[in-house]
């Protein structure tokens, strides 16, 4: 099938094998790459209630038909594997430069199966798999290793994968990197390929796959290329990225703050884009294949972490440690962002966990003395986290275990076991749907549904009829991780552009109904497999105090019955049961 390789390449650790299997043409019809290729492998190759962290569960790797061509928003992976922090279906992608090396290797998805007995990293190419000893790096930072693996492939067009201490500790939100700073982020994907004692993945090749239409193809990329000069949204991340988001969601009291207790941060202004760009120095960094660069390569330009260089901190960083655990410094914050991406674990959970112990503190809960506010505290408690000591022992385990220890389930914030993203569900209250039934716990990127909301598309304070435009946001997105292409081209990439992207590289064409049940089938099996490891339609809940504790000066809550009726419209439109079951399990249809 034009726009893919049709082939698989399954890695045996415990043996030091390797083979190449053909992935049919109707699989691809069906699941087109990426996210519905990844959750379709999971669904034929993992058991049932495995445990993540075992040998028996799956590390696969997926690219998409657009994965090596020239397609703005293109160069991007996803990891897909049963998450060690949620035990649910896992889902994480990165951008950088690795997604095109990968594809040149000349497969579609990589599965590594079992786990090595001794430490490894793996070189994968078009003509071999090559098994490399990884004991003599074991225990190092993801940005020493990446350098030495690099050193050691030599060849500049190469992308390496790497996880640091915290999935080899098997820390459940540990994350994997590439490109230093960019990380497949959520759920814990580090820690299964710590699991399987893999410290890294190279690939390189020179592999070419076939598109379908490339006239067509260089017809779309000089189209949207055109039209990204002047898109408004193009520019703001290009300049502002998305830092912008922290005066954004101050304004309407939705940045959480004080353990999710505030909406607002007092002192807000200090952690802005543009504070940012003057304090840090910022400049833009651009993925390949892309024109929006809205990563910031920063640079502390004073201070007592004077000359640290890092891409970023992003929004999310800066809600969940200066929000949430109220730093008001982003020199503070990039260096804790910094500590997180050598160490390889997921900001938003780390900083989520930080502020739950200082609240836990303040209210008594634990003896520690944690004070909100304290850079120093933070970056004692994420070191903690992964050598698994004093009270990071407990926090190093999740959210579910340490609220759970501390008889704290009262208070803690997560969804199926993960932390929120940085938008606030009593405010977007259509965010509160969103982090409801996102697969992989309470994910804002599924549907991204805090842009329709924050943009005026639909009244934030609605729930009546929200749940229909929701779904129309979350399965283009997921086409879009079928693809796989960036997420911030959600305004670029509308459903047209979508069916012009799907028949340039795989020729396939379709219109919009045809685009929109590919991706509710592929939203249909991932809700299978997590049926298939116990959830049901009482874990597509929120944190009660979302229902309960005001906020704000309006003393904004989502109210219970608004909640039930959004989550009823969300299961009737999507085809599924009062129950929230997919007719797809019934059907036995893969």
């Amino acid at each position: 099938m034009k726009g893919f390789y049709n082939k698989l390449l399954r890695i045996n650790l415990r043996n030091k094998s390797y083979s190449v299997e053909e992935i049919p043409d109707s699989v691809l019809e069906n699941t087109l790459g990426g996210k519905g290729l990844g959750v379709y492998l999971l669904l034929e190759n993992n058991r049932k209630s495995v445990d993540p962290l075992s040998s028996e569960n799956n590390f696969i790797i997926s690219l998409g038909p657009v994965s090596g061509t020239t397609i703005p928003g293109s160069s991007r992976y996803g990891i897909f594997t049963k998450s060690p922090l949620t035990g649910l279906f896992s889902e994480s992608y990165s951008g950088g430069h690795a997604a095109e090396p990968m594809n040149w290797t000349g497969y579609d998805a990589f599965i590594l199966e079992e786990a090595s007995e001794n430490f490894v990293y793996l070189e994968i190419t078009d003509q071999d798999v090559l098994f490399h000893d990884a004991a003599y790096i074991w225990g190092k930072g993801t940005y020493e290793t990446e350098d030495i693996i690099k050193k050691e492939v030599k060849t500049s067009r190469v992308a390496v994968l790497t996880i640091g201490p915290a999935g080899e500790n098997l820390i459940p939100f540990a994350v994997v990197e590439n490109d230093y700073w960019r990380s497949a982020g959520r759920t814990g994907v580090g820690a299964v390929l710590g699991s399987k004692k893999v410290k890294g993945l190279a690939f390189h090749g020179t592999s070419m796959k076939e598109v379908a239409d490339p006239e067509l193809l260089e017809s779309f990329v000089k189209k949207i290329r055109y039209k990204g000069k002047t898109d408004a949204g193009a520019k703001a991340y290009r300049t502002l990225g998305t830092p912008m988001l922290v005066a954004v969601n101050n304004k309407v009291e939705a940045f959480p703050s004080r353990y999710w207790h505030s909406g607002t941060f007092d002192g807000w202004e200090a952690l802005t884009a543009e504070t940012m760009n003057e304090q840090l120095k910022t400049s833009p960094r651009a993925c390949a294949q892309c024109f929006m660069a809205c990563g910031k390569l920063s640079e502390v330009q004073d201070g007592r972490h004077k000359g640290l260089k890092i891409e970023g901190p992003e929004y999310e960083t800066i809600y969940a440690f200066g929000g949430l655990c109220m730093i008001h410094d982003l020199r503070e914050i990039a260096y804790l962002n910094n500590l997180c991406d050598d160490m390889g674990m997921d900001t938003i959970t780390a900083g989520n966990l930080c502020a739950f112990a200082m609240e836990a503190s303040f209210m008594g809960k634990i003896k520690e003395k944690i004070p909100y506010g304290d850079p120093d505290i933070a970056a004692s408690l994420l070191r903690d986290f992964v050598s698994r000591r004093g009270v990071g022992e407990v926090l190093s385990k999740g959210i579910r275990h340490t609220a759970k220890a501390w008889d704290m389930e009262d208070v803690a914030i997560h969804v199926k076991g993960m932390e929120p993203a940085g938008y606030e569900p009593r405010i977007l209250k259509g965010m509160g749907l969103a982090y409801a039934i996102s697969p992989r716990g309470a994910c804002h990127l599924r549907s991204t549904f805090y842009k329709a909301e924050l943009s005026g598309m639909i009244d934030k304070d609605q729930t009546q009829g929200k749940a229909e435009l929701f779904i129309d946001f979350e399965e283009r997105l997921a086409l879009q991780d079928m693809l796989i292409v960036c997420r911030f081209y959600r305004d670029l990439y509308m459903w047209d552009e979508l069916s012009e992207i799907i028949e340039a590289t795989a020729g396939i064409r379709m219109d919009k109904s045809h685009l929109k049940k590919m991706a509710s089938y592929v939203i249909d099996l991932t809700r299978k497999f997590n049926i298939h490891e116990g959830v049901t339609k009482e874990d597509d809940t929120l944190p009660m105090r979302f229902f309960e504790e005001p906020l704000g000066q309006g003393n904004n809550v989502l109210k219970k019955n608004d909640f039930n009726r959004m989550l009823a419209d969300y299961y009737r439109l999507r085809g599924w049961s009062e129950q929230g079951v997919p007719q797809v399990i019934n059907s036995g249809r893969h």
